[in-house]
C-alpha cells in the first residue's frame, strides 16, 4: 500500500512512478507485463492544477484531456473522441467503447443523471454521505466486452465548506491513463463545487492495481529526473442549466464563448486540434499561440513532439 500528497497533478504522478518502480511486483493479467503495487492513495491538494506536464519525458495530448473530459461530461459515446485518440478504436466494439462513462455519469439505466443527483443531494444535505456516482455495471461489464470502465465509481463530501472528492477504481495505468483520469475528474470536482457554491477541497485517487507496463517503465524511471510543472488552469464555473448547452457549443467547434474564460481555451483548444489533424498546421499553431497557458503552451508543444521538424509555435 502506498499513500502520496503532492500539490500539483506533475509531481503527484513522478512520486506515484518512483514508488510503483521501487514497490512493485511483477503481474501479467491478459499475459501483459507490468509492474504492480496493489493499493495505493494518491491525494491532490489543489485540483486546479490537474495538469500532468514532466518535459521532455512526459508530456500529454491537451487537446484529447479536454475531448474526454467534455466527452465525459456531455454523457456521450458517440465515436468523435477517436478523432482526439485514435489508439481507442481498439477498444470498441461495433465502433462503440462500451465502458464509455459518459452515459453511465448522465443516463444510467437510461434514466438517471447521476451528475445531477449527486448535486441535489448535497444541495439538500450539506453534510450528506449518499452523494455517489457508480460507474461500474456488472449487468454490463461481464459481457466480455473490449472496453471495460477502469474506475467504479466517485463520492463527494462537503467539510469545512469544501467539496472533496474520492475516486475509486479498480486498476490504473500510470504512464498512460492517469494524467488523463485526473484531468477529468477533478474538472467535475470543480464544476460540482460552484454549483454548490462551496470551495475546491482535496482530490484523493483510490487504486486497487496502480502499475505501469513494461514498455513503459523505462520512460517512467526517466521522467524522475524531468522538472514537473505546477501550472494552474484558471478557475471554471457554469450555471447547472446551462452546462449541457455550453458543453455542446464548445464540442461542436464553437472555439468558447470569447470571453477568456478556460471554456474559450478548451474550445480553442479543440479547435487548434481539428486544424491540425486535417493537415492545416500554421492554422493549428497560430490557435495554439493564441489559447491561454497553460493549455497553449502545452498544445504547442505537443505539436513539436509529434513534428519536431516543423517551426513554429511556443514548444
Amino acid at each position: 500500500m502506498i499513500v502520496l500528497t503532492a500539490g500539483s497533478a506533475s509531481e503527484l504522478f513522478t512520486a506515484a512512478c518512483q514508488s510503483v518502480l521501487l514497490n512493485g511486483r511483477t503481474a501479467r493479467p491478459r499475459d501483459l507485463a507490468t509492474t504492480e503495487v496493489v493499493g495505493a492513495h494518491l491525494c491532490l491538494t489543489n485540483p486546479r492544477q490537474r495538469f500532468v506536464d514532466v518535459p521532455p519525458i512526459r508530456m500529454i495530448n491537451p487537446a484529447f484531456a479536454v475531448a474526454e473530459a467534455l466527452w465525459i461530461l456531455s454523457g456521450s459515446d458517440a465515436p468523435w473522441i477517436f478523432d482526439y485518440n485514435d489508439r481507442l478504436r481498439v477498444y470498441a466494439d461495433d465502433g462503440v467503447l462500451r465502458g464509455a462513462y459518459g452515459p453511465r455519469l448522465r443516463r444510467w439505466d437510461r434514466r438517471i443523471d447521476q451528475l445531477d443527483a449527486v448535486r441535489r443531494q448535497l444541495y439538500e444535505d450539506r453534510e450528506s454521505r449518499r452523494a455517489v456516482i457508480q460507474l461500474y455495471d456488472p449487468s454490463r461489464d461481464h459481457r466480455g466486452y473490449r472496453d471495460v470502465p477502469c474506475t467504479l465509481g466517485y463520492r463527494f463530501f462537503i467539510r469545512d465548506n469544501r467539496l472533496v472528492m474520492h475516486t475509486s477504481m479498480r486498476s490504473q495505468d500510470l504512464w498512460l491513463g492517469f494524467p488523463y483520469d485526473i484531468f477529468t475528474t477533478t474538472l467535475l470536482q470543480e464544476l460540482m463545487a460552484g454549483w454548490l457554491g462551496v470551495e475546491l477541497g482535496e482530490y484523493h485517487h483510490h487504486v486497487d492495481s496502480l502499475h505501469l507496463y513494461a514498455e513503459n517503465a523505462k520512460a517512467a524511471a526517466a521522467s524522475l529526473h524531468g522538472m514537473p510543472g505546477a501550472a494552474e488552469l484558471d478557475p471554471i464555473a457554469v450555471p447547472w442549466p446551462d452546462l449541457d448547452a455550453l458543453l455542446q457549443r464548445v464540442i461542436n467547434g464553437d472555439t468558447g464563448p470569447g470571453d477568456g474564460s478556460t471554456w474559450d481555451a478548451f474550445g480553442r483548444t479543440l479547435a487548434s486540434y481539428r486544424s491540425w489533424k486535417s493537415g492545416e498546421r500554421d492554422q493549428a499553431r497560430k490557435l495554439a499561440a493564441d489559447t491561454p497557458d497553460p493549455l497553449g503552451a502545452a498544445l504547442s508543444s505537443w505539436y513539436g513532439h509529434l513534428d519536431p521538424t516543423t517551426p513554429g509555435g511556443r514548444s
